[in-house]
């Protein structure tokens, strides 16, 4: 009873799983087309279209002529064209220091440049990014009083320059007893040449005054501060060390070119020393160039160096013990061939003098034999190495001499 059962379940089994399932058929409708209708574009009112092409064009005009031309000059060139900036105490129309009363007396030139203040490496891949045009009042600094202008003598020396008509001079003179004073050309810039040497010794003893370094402090003559022209450093074996002391006399009295470069490099190199003329309020005056600047890129005025020169007794600026080694240095300039050469018999002259051929120059302080001072600066630009450059600053010094000292 059980076999018999059983086997009919399985072939019943069986059948289930061969029996395929049915398959549907699909049929498929044919899409249907779809139509594209065209859009009719609207007509333009031309007087319209005039009108608004009349507005574009006026208001790019206006921003081309008043807006660009200020943000390029004040903003884009300052940054990216720093040696097509013209360096200048008004910065760029008036820029520095201009007030404006909607930003609340805002400094525009802080604003442009808001790392100015406090910036002290201003160079990068030897381009200056912030030119030195703002100028700062530091409460050491002394600026000579003026009282009346020397008209005979500029009248003379004005009468001087008709005869030589290839220099273009600057020429200031400041007389101590009095405070009577020339300028001729005295704010133009001129290529400073080896005169720029001034302020560097100057802004060394400030740095030994800081107690940065001391005179005795030695350095190692390498071939990275061998530089041609004025002065034998360059010939010296690599190797040796020189105190600052012997530096900053080979710089101002044989002019040297290699130890200028190496006390630059000491002090922090050229930024430093801009940021230290800025500080002192010297706006004209920088340095752009490691020596020797043949293309003439290191900039000064007659002005500017007279006001330094005018520090040097100043106390307050300077103390005595860096006054000396100053003077001292300055009264042994082996180049007498320029304002010295005009002068009377027994004056002492304290100097520093600059040639880079296509100008000549000299700035001082005279000592009269009867007691007279005064502060000349001669500046001459002048065909390549052409004498009449020399010849005129020898003449006008001894117009000076004799006007001032009799």
């Amino acid at each position: 009873m059980y076999a018999y059962n059983s086997q009919p379940q399985r072939k019943e089994e069986a059948y289930l799983y061969v029996v395929p399932q049915r398959q549907q058929q699909r049929y498929v409708h044919p899409a249907q087309r779809r139509t594209v209708q065209k859009v009719k574009k609207k007509k333009i009112n031309p007087i319209i279209y005039l009108l608004r092409l009349a507005i574009v064009l006026s208001l790019f005009s206006v921003y081309s002529y008043f807006v660009f031309p200020k943000c390029f000059n004040d903003l884009v060139q300052n940054v990216f064209f720093p040696s097509k900036v013209k360096i200048n105490t008004q910065m760029s129309k008036g820029m520095a220091f201009k007030k404006m009363s909607d930003l609340g007396g805002a400094d525009l030139y802080s604003m442009a440049n808001p790392i100015t203040n406090y910036l002290s490496n201003d160079f990068f891949l030897n381009r200056m990014l912030l030119t030195p045009t703002k100028q700062k009042i530091h409460s050491e600094i002394t600026t000579m009083y003026h009282t009346t202008e020397m008209k005979a003598l500029k009248l003379q020396l004005q009468n001087l320059m008709k005869q030589y008509p290839t220099i273009h001079p600057a020429v200031y003179v400041w007389e101590y007893e009095n405070g009577k004073y020339l300028d001729i050309n005295g704010n133009e810039q001129f290529s400073a040449a080896s005169i720029i040497k001034l302020p560097v010794l100057v802004r060394l003893f400030k740095s030994i005054e800081a107690n940065q370094t001391t005179i005795y402090d030695e350095m190692v003559l390498t071939e990275y501060y061998k530089a041609p022209g004025s002065g034998n450093l360059q010939y010296m074996k690599t190797g040796g060390k020189y105190s600052l002391d012997a530096l900053a006399k080979t710089m101002i009295q044989d002019s040297d070119n290699s130890s200028t470069n190496m006390i630059m490099s000491k002090l922090g190199g050229m930024d430093d020393i801009n940021i230290g003329l800025r500080d002192w309020g010297i706006s004209k005056t920088y340095v752009r160039t490691w020596l020797p600047d043949m293309s003439g890129t290191n900039k000064t005025t007659a002005n500017d160096l007279a006001k330094i020169l005018y520090n040097l007794d100043n106390p307050g600026f300077l103390n005595i013990n860096s006054r000396e080694y100053i003077i001292d240095y300055m009264s042994h300039v082996k180049n007498n061939k320029l304002i010295a050469a005009g002068l009377g018999e027994g004056a002492l002259f304290v100097h520093k003098t600059g040639d880079i051929g296509k100008m000549l120059g000299d700035a001082g302080i005279v000592y009269a034999p009867n007691g007279k001072k005064y502060i000349i600066v001669i500046l001459a630009n002048r065909p390549y190495n052409a004498p009449q450059g020399k010849d005129f600053i020898v003449k006008a010094s001894n117009l000076i001499y004799k006007s001032i000292v009799g």
